[in-house]
């Protein structure tokens, strides 16, 4: 660059030249350069005596190039439309550069958590595009590819790092609208919403007194219709606080019954030892947070029904 700056008066006087050159006359160069004829003319004419040439000779008739001038244009529009190229494509990355998160997680969470806060997501992480990768099943599936992964007691691995996010907590829970006292919901007061093929089980986790009698199950493979279900008041069902945090702190649901049980496990979330990008860690801290606000705003309605983690 020094060098250049040496053999030019000055970087304007190659903006002047192409633009004469490629606007046809200087006037038409000044309109766009937004200065005048004689100043395009004077800017050129301290270029040719720098150079010690005549890029332009003279008529009556206007300004026509030299062979010497030719071969200058020639290289600095080859070189400008280089330059501008780079340019337009550096700024629409800056402009359009987006990260795509690949999130490995229930279709139960997904609908039931995620979705709500999305508008929140977006405003937070604008640049950030989700890739959702949705299990309908237990969480104990290979990470494999995804950024983020949610996981019950996940394997000690060195390819990964592991966030703790809460105990596995269950509670019974029902949509508001079903009354216990009314006539119309009485069909349906011992009617159990159940995830077919789970290990966790009425009987097992319940005495009697939650549910006196068990009149009706309603069976389902996947979670996320078991919590759509319970919200359409067609009954009570097991609620996974990773799942049903959100409903029971907005008042979508409500418990059935005052009691809670920790199975033990943890849920965590789980992210690759490679991925050094800023935003995950951000987005773990994130959803750590909105879980940590969900149970404050439970044990507000409550009466510090969920123990604090």
């Amino acid at each position: 660059m020094s060098h250049i700056r040496r053999l030019l008066p000055s970087l304007n006087a190659l903006v002047a030249f192409e633009a004469a050159v490629r606007c046809g006359t200087f006037a038409n160069a000044a309109r766009e350069l937004g200065v005048t004829s004689p100043a395009v003319s004077r800017t050129i004419g301290r270029l040719e005596l720098h150079l010690g040439m005549q890029l332009f000779k003279r008529t009556p008739m206007g300004a026509e190039l030299t062979e010497q001038g030719g071969d200058l244009f020639a290289e600095v529009s080859k070189s400008f439309s280089n330059i501008e190229r780079v340019l337009a494509g550096l700024r629409q990355n800056a402009q359009t550069k987006r990260r795509t998160l690949r999130i490995s997680v229930s279709g139960a969470f997904a609908t039931h958590w995620f979705m709500p806060r999305m508008n929140q997501f977006q405003a937070l992480f604008p640049d950030v595009d989700i890739q959702w990768q949705l299990i309908i099943g237990p969480l104990d599936c290979p990470v494999n590819d995804a950024d983020i992964a949610m996981r019950f007691d996940p394997k000690v691995d060195d390819r990964y790092r592991i966030f703790p996010l809460m105990p596995e907590i269950l509670l019974p829970v029902r949509s508001p609208a079903f009354d216990f006292n009314s006539k119309q919901s009485q069909s349906g007061l011992n009617q159990v919403i159940t995830l077919s093929g789970s290990q966790f089980r009425w009987a097992d986790l319940y005495s009697v007194d939650v549910l006196t009698k068990i009149a009706r199950e309603l069976q389902f493979s996947d979670y996320n219709v078991v919590v759509q279900a319970a919200l359409m008041g067609q009954g009570n069902a097991i609620g996974w606080l990773s799942v049903v945090s959100t409903l029971l702190a907005n008042g979508s649901l409500v418990p059935s019954h005052p009691v809670v049980v920790s199975t033990g496990r943890s849920c965590n979330l789980v992210t690759s030892i490679k991925t050094d990008e800023w935003f995950i860690r951000d987005i773990c801290d994130w959803i750590i947070d909105e879980y940590r606000r969900d149970v404050r705003e439970i044990n507000k309605a409550y009466e510090g029904l969920i123990n604090e983690f």
